[in-house]
């Protein structure tokens, strides 16, 4: 039988040759589009990885900080004395820059360089020698100061930052716990963090 199949091939082996080729490349056709057309397995489909942040977001609180132009006077000895326009937040450093830096006769030693500058201030430079009873070049009055433990509403919004609601808020502090015992105890009322309270240091009391 097998001897039978092998003169059967050798002798019909031309022409065997093309339909056999044509059928192992429909064959292979049609193996890759079923391969193809198969639907992936849950092995084939990788999840796509998300950063933290995008699934987390922290909170902020944003404080807003509204700029104010201020405007200090620096008298004495100085090269350029006059009034100047300045930012909350600049020293007495800059002002003097501003003023053209001091006269070679300029007795600098008690000015506070570092202190902040507020709104109408004036920055006196005395000359060496020259006899005054109180150098008060940094010096802000009490006068001038809001006292927050005796302040209303009205002259609370007068501060920078502070508008009606946050003034409600101190006067509802200082009527809960009773009266501020030092400056930086107004960061306890709701809505003023540390920016905002930079900017009433100089301005305020608790005396």
């Amino acid at each position: 039988m097998i001897f039978l199949v092998r003169l059967l091939v050798q002798k019909y082996k031309k022409k065997l040759l093309l339909p056999t080729t044509v059928i192992t490349i429909v064959l292979f056709f049609v193996i890759q589009s079923q391969f193809k057309s198969a639907p992936p397995t849950a092995d084939d489909v990788q999840p796509i990885p998300f950063e933290d942040s995008f699934i987390e977001q922290q909170e902020e609180t944003t404080e807003y900080v509204e700029d104010i132009a201020i405007f200090i006077e620096v008298k004495g000895a100085v090269n350029n004395p006059g009034v100047y326009e300045l930012a909350e937040g600049d020293r007495v450093l800059n002002a003097i820059e501003l003023a053209g830096g001091y006269l070679a006769t300029a007795n600098s030693k008690n000015i506070n360089h570092a202190q902040r500058v507020i709104d109408e201030m004036v920055i006196y430079v005395p000359l060496e020698g020259e006899e005054i009873e109180e150098i008060a070049a940094t010096k802000v009055e009490n006068s001038n100061l809001v006292n927050i433990n005796k302040a209303d509403a009205m002259m609370l919004t007068t501060l920078p930052g502070i508008g009606l609601a946050k003034a409600e808020a101190i006067l509802a502090y200082r009527e809960g716990t009773g009266h501020f015992k030092e400056k930086q105890d107004l960061m306890n009322v709701t809505g003023i963090g540390q920016k905002t309270f930079e900017k009433l240091e100089p301005l305020i009391t608790v005396k």
